[in-house]
């Protein structure tokens, strides 16, 4: 029996380790990527252009579509269109992607979209890496240790939380910073303190952000000492004002994508095992 076709189109290092997990239990072509890029351990070949209506389904990246309203291929030197993937798909295709929005339903308006970073299963194990990533970053760019360091979370949802278990290993000195009791059962629940976001002072060294909402403008900003680190997790329009943290002379980083920079092997396999698992649910998820 003929495997499934997936094309794997864009993206960065993560989606080609997504392409070598899939390889087990489907046919693979790959877009985006000059050849060059493509690791030869990963057995992977590029999608022939030339004989079009051949693959069952797409996963596309996060984003899948640039500023440009093109395929967003880091890894290629040619620009892709819409039109390019909608080609290699059979007439019945479906794609797969993350942060699908109206920009991509548009140039694909006769397609079945899915978006694989809503399903749980794919934001609870995306968080790990985040928060890894996050600690690697503060890590390089601190002058001090993490180990007895003042550091504020805000939002203790998934991304959070699993930052909250990393730095109590590291033996920070951790409060949370919450909107609401539940945000401060959860606290509790992890071991460390919480403070209401509306009575942040600025005396941490380290401050993470996992809120997409604005809350550290520029009164926030002037409570904390030019020292601090801030580390945005946030997707856009993100939790800082970096206008007004540079304008007090403070270091502010909006760090968007971390598990595909320093966790792409982990990463690919999740969207991997996202994307299967949808896949294998057909009619209760894909009707």
């Amino acid at each position: 029996m003929k495997k499934p076709e997936i094309l794997i189109a864009g993206g960065d290092m993560r989606q080609l380790y997504c392409a070598a997990a899939l390889l087990r239990d489907f046919e693979i072509n790959i877009l985006g990527f000059d050849r060059e890029r493509i690791p030869d351990e990963l057995e992977l070949k590029p999608a022939d252009r030339s004989g079009a209506y051949s693959c069952d389904f797409a996963v596309l990246p996060v984003p899948p579509l640039n500023s440009e309203g093109t395929l967003f291929a880091p890894c290629s030197s040619s620009v892709i269109s819409a039109a390019a993937v909608e080609e290699l798909l059979t007439p019945n295709g479906v794609i797969f992607a993350g942060k699908v929005d109206d920009k991509l339903r548009n140039a694909l308006p006769h397609r079945t979209i899915y978006d694989y970073l809503m399903r749980e299963e794919m934001s609870l194990k995306n968080a790990v890496p985040t928060a890894e990533g996050a600690v690697q970053l503060a890590l390089e760019e601190l002058p001090v240790t993490l180990n007895g360091l003042k550091v504020l979370i805000v939002g203790m949802g998934r991304i959070g939380t699993a930052l909250a278990e990393i730095l109590k290993g590291f033996g920070a000195d951790i409060t949370a910073a919450v909107h609401n009791s539940r945000g401060t059962a959860k606290a509790r629940l992890h071991g460390i303190r919480a403070v209401p976001t509306s009575r942040l002072d600025g005396s941490y060294g380290l401050v993470f952000n996992t809120v997409p909402k604005l809350i550290f403008d520029d009164d926030m900003l002037s409570r904390f000492d030019k020292s601090t680190l801030f580390i945005d997790l946030a997707s856009k329009p993100g939790g800082i004002d970096f206008e007004a943290a540079l304008a007090h002379g403070i270091k502010a980083i909006w760090a968007l994508g971390l598990p595909g920079i320093t966790a792409p092997v982990t990463s690919g396999e999740i969207i991997a095992e996202t994307v299967s698992t949808m896949i294998a649910e057909g009619s209760e998820v894909l009707e």
